[in-house]
């Protein structure tokens, strides 16, 4: 992986390219941006072939890390949760249990798995079915960033 260093927006849209673009190749559908019904905003929220839901939370620094305790948040919304950082961020200060991705603009690797905790089903069809509806708005050119 090229790093570049920029500013914290550029690494944050650096990342969260390439988290994407390796969500992808391991099929997975990924939407960036999403408000989840908690009001708390998912860097990625991916739906996997069998239906299974992934969230990964972009980090663009050790600052941002520190200042953003709301990551356990997401867990009542995914089967499993990743961090997604550059290259040269100081891994050893993320906690073990969730799953590490690094990445630059053009893709990524998956470092440690993210634990799987699956869904209750009626919780697993909700998020499915809103995820399809949101997909469908944005596809439509519809600025819709929440899961209804």
């Amino acid at each position: 992986m090229t790093f570049i260093a920029g500013s914290r927006p550029e690494t944050t849209a650096a990342v969260t390219r390439g988290a994407a673009r390796l969500l992808i190749d391991l099929g997975y559908a990924p939407l960036a941006e999403v408000t989840l019904p908690n009001g708390r905003r998912a860097d990625l929220l991916a739906l996997g072939r069998k239906g299974e839901i992934f969230i990964v939370e972009v980090k663009s620094s050790l600052e941002d890390f520190r200042a953003d305790l709301k990551w356990r948040e997401y867990q009542p919304y995914c089967d499993a949760f990743a961090f997604a950082v550059d290259p040269e961020f100081p891994r050893e200060a993320l906690p073990p249990e969730p799953g590490l991705i690094v990445a630059d603009g053009f893709g990524g690797a998956v470092l440690r798995e993210a634990t799987a905790a699956p869904l209750a089903g009626a919780r697993r069809k909700a998020l499915t079915l809103a995820f399809a509806r949101l997909a469908a708005l944005r596809a439509a050119g519809v600025a819709a960033m929440a899961l209804e």
